[in-house]
């Protein structure tokens, strides 16, 4: 929330929320003035009211969140996530259960097929050929590849991405 307010609410929310002096508020108003592309004011405020309400450790898992879902993270970010964090930072997405019986199957059998993920193996095979696809963060470049238990985040998650922001959890029992 806190990183998509406005340069103007940005300055207001600051002073009321925060416990930054007046000095350090100026600063970084004039920092952001020069380069308001890096939001560093909606960062700063976002930073200061999490760890104050929550914590600095809260606030590190919330952009950790943030990077994954806006792109900007790494698949060893993704696996070094817990369960309950992943389920967290997904909260609301698409989720499907599968048995771990279920594993070693192709990625379009799993994907298009146990899953119904994608509406059809052409589709997903689409979408692959056109790099539109990632596992856990992973671009997908061949659908035969075998999706095996040593692919699960926090042993029990698959997370699919198509194209840039529509994600599924495949759950794994």
């Amino acid at each position: 929330f806190w990183l998509n307010v406005s340069d103007v609410d940005a300055q207001s929310y600051i002073k009321i929320f925060t416990n930054l002096t007046q000095q350090e508020i100026e600063q970084i108003v004039e920092r952001h003035s020069q380069e308001p592309h890096l939001r560093e004011l909606q960062k700063r405020l976002a930073k200061e009211i999490t760890t104050t309400i929550h914590s600095s450790e809260e606030y590190e898992k919330a952009v950790k969140a943030s990077d994954i879902l806006f792109g900007k993270s790494t698949t060893e970010d993704l696996m070094s996530l817990d369960g309950d964090t992943l389920l967290q930072i997904f909260e609301g997405v698409p989720t499907f259960n599968i048995k771990s019986s279920q594993l070693g199957q192709s990625f379009t059998d799993l994907f298009a097929e146990t899953t119904n993920i994608f509406p059809s193996k052409g589709d997903l095979r689409r979408l692959v050929k056109g790099g539109g696809i990632s596992m856990n963060k992973v671009k997908v470049d061949n659908s035969d590849i075998t999706v095996e238990k040593s692919d699960l985040i926090a042993d029990k998650y698959i997370l699919i991405q198509k194209g840039k922001k529509s994600y599924s959890l495949v759950i794994v029992e």
